[in-house]
């Protein structure tokens, strides 16, 4: 069968929620936080593995958000940071760094342990970009702590935090990379996404290649309360960089696109032998759950411009990237995951990939 995996995030239950606002009121204690969230994280790995997922993810079900979970809690952070605009008005802002030293607050490697109790199937762990977290420091500067020295730390953080998962037994590394499609938006003359792929290539390029074999690279336009950041920026401005990228495995959101054959043609120009392309086929924005029937369709067309011994499907993104996010349910999410399956299981049989 093709591999078939997912990005990250599922809604966290209602009880979780409420807990979490509970805390934050005063109600609860922060080991009666944790319980919930250990049981969200329990409870999100038994659906996962009853849809037939070969690979899953924890949910993340106790960060708070995918680009903010490493940092969460720390006291050199402002939350007036960089604003992210999406489509509908709304906006998410990202901290803001106020000095140094800077190191990560909870690194990606707890989460997994904490996921390792539970799982049955290999694991899958989902980390922010280096690129992302450069964000945190102001264009203004900081006094005594320059840009350079938050850079170099920033590397160091994100170096050990991959290294540790895949040591612990991850069965790949996510590097989440929406900021990617977003940085052209940002700065037209794509000199951003240029900065972008040359630091993340920093920290890849501290890992051997067959380290990287297990490292892989996420790419969408944003899924944050039924609307996105970018998907208005043309996939052209993107690909080409995109691969770049000293990794090995491509996580890019498809099913949403209006023409992906067009985006079927541009990934088989700028693809290396060496990457396997995994292809958005469920759409979590979409509060229609895909049929295992549309899902083979989207895995055939795309078997028509990638080999299928270099393809895999996956979700074009995280069902809830931020924990406050409601816009979609649970229930939803895993019915779409049990069609992703179902869907790729029938085209590799078409395909006669066993």
């Amino acid at each position: 069968m093709l591999p078939t995996e997912p990005i990250g995030s599922i809604p966290r239950p209602a009880a979780l929620i409420e807990g979490v606002q509970g805390f934050r009121a005063g109600r609860i204690s922060q080991p009666e936080l944790n319980a919930l969230y250990e049981a969200a994280v329990q409870d999100t790995i038994r659906r996962l593995e009853a849809t037939g997922s070969p690979v899953i993810t924890d949910g993340e079900q106790a960060k708070h958000s995918f680009a903010t979970y490493s940092i969460h809690g720390l006291e050199n952070l402002s939350p007036d940071g960089v604003p992210i605009s999406f489509a509908d008005g709304h906006i998410r802002n990202l901290p803001r760094l106020t000095g140094g030293p800077f190191r990560y607050k909870t690194p990606a490697d707890v989460y997994l342990e904490i996921a390792q109790r539970y799982a049955h199937v290999p694991l899958k762990q989902a980390v922010v970009s280096a690129s992302a977290l450069s964000l945190l420091y102001p264009q203004g500067g900081i006094r005594g702590y320059s840009r350079e020295e938050y850079l170099d730390a920033l590397i160091d953080e994100q170096e050990g935090e991959i290294r540790r998962c895949l040591k612990k037994g991850a069965h790949v590394v996510q590097m989440d990379f929406t900021e990617g499609r977003l940085s052209i938006k940002l700065d037209p003359t794509r000199r951003l996404l240029r900065s972008f792929i040359d630091l993340n290539n920093l920290v890849l390029e501290r890992f051997s290649a067959e380290e990287r074999k297990r490292i892989g690279v996420h790419t969408c336009p944003g899924a944050d309360r039924h609307s996105t950041h970018s998907a208005d920026v043309d996939y052209a401005e993107l690909l080409p960089s995109l691969f770049e990228l000293q990794a090995t495995n491509f996580y890019v959101q498809l099913a949403s696109e209006p023409h992906r054959k067009r985006v079927l043609q541009m990934i088989r120009e700028h693809a290396k032998d060496t990457q396997r392309i995994f292809v958005g086929v469920i759409n979590p924005l979409d509060p229609r759950v895909e049929t295992a029937e549309e899902v083979r369709d989207r895995v055939l067309e795309a078997a028509e411009y990638i080999p299928p011994d270099r393809l895999g499907t996956t979700d074009d993104c995280g069902f809830a990237p931020f924990s406050d996010d409601t816009s979609r349910t649970r229930e939803t999410a895993f019915d779409k995951i049990r069609a992703r399956v179902a869907g790729t299981a029938s085209a590799s049989t078409v395909l006669r990939v066993d």
